[in-house]
């Protein structure tokens, strides 16, 4: 948004629609998917979409920048009900989870990765400090080896989605993500 004023609450509703009616078209592999397909998904002008978003890269950068928003808070939400290590458990699997969405965005994403976006960077920095509050907490109750940083642990993540090109992959990162994380358990008194 051009504008830093809160908008009115029927510009936040138009908003949410064009995000969520990009991101489906995206996520459905629709990587070309025109402006005016997405405004009419989301039942608004194609005038009402370029207030919002002037270019298409400024929309995939905002629906790729509200999955990490949601992706981010996860880790407050996921210990307060769960203990430390669960908590942990459940974040790693979200991370998959969402390296899945990033492969049926990844051709939309192309566009923005050349430019000099710094989106993908603050990405990372953002789930590795989101890591290693998780990891934090998990060492400090003595149920999470202590020798593990967020960044880390984000880098052996992405070696694992690395395999998202063949058929599968999901299920199987699902379950070597299980055993990186049965190796977080083991020797957990190392907190210092």
């Amino acid at each position: 948004m051009p504008s830093s004023r809160p908008l009115r609450a029927d510009a936040r509703r138009n908003r949410e629609a064009l995000l969520s009616a990009a991101r489906e078209a995206f996520l459905a592999g629709d990587a070309d998917a025109h402006m005016e397909e997405i405004a009419r998904s989301a039942g608004v002008a194609v005038g009402t979409l370029y207030r919002h978003f002037e270019t298409r890269e400024a929309l995939i950068e905002e629906v790729y920048r509200k999955e990490v928003d949601e992706l981010c808070a996860a880790p407050e939400e996921l210990l307060g009900p769960h203990a430390p290590h669960e908590a942990l458990r459940r974040f790693l699997l979200l991370l998959v989870d969402h390296a899945a969405v990033g492969k049926g965005m990844s051709v939309a994403l192309e566009s923005i990765m050349a430019s000099d976006s710094p989106i993908f960077d603050d990405a990372r920095t953002r789930m590795g400090d989101a890591l290693t509050r998780l990891l934090h907490a998990g060492a400090a109750a003595g149920t999470v080896r202590g020798d593990v940083t967020g960044p880390t642990l984000l880098r052996a993540l992405g070696g694992i989605c690395a395999m998202r090109v063949r058929d599968g992959w999901l299920d199987e990162a699902r379950q070597i993500t299980g055993l990186l994380f049965d190796g977080l358990r083991h020797d957990a008194p190392r907190a210092t």
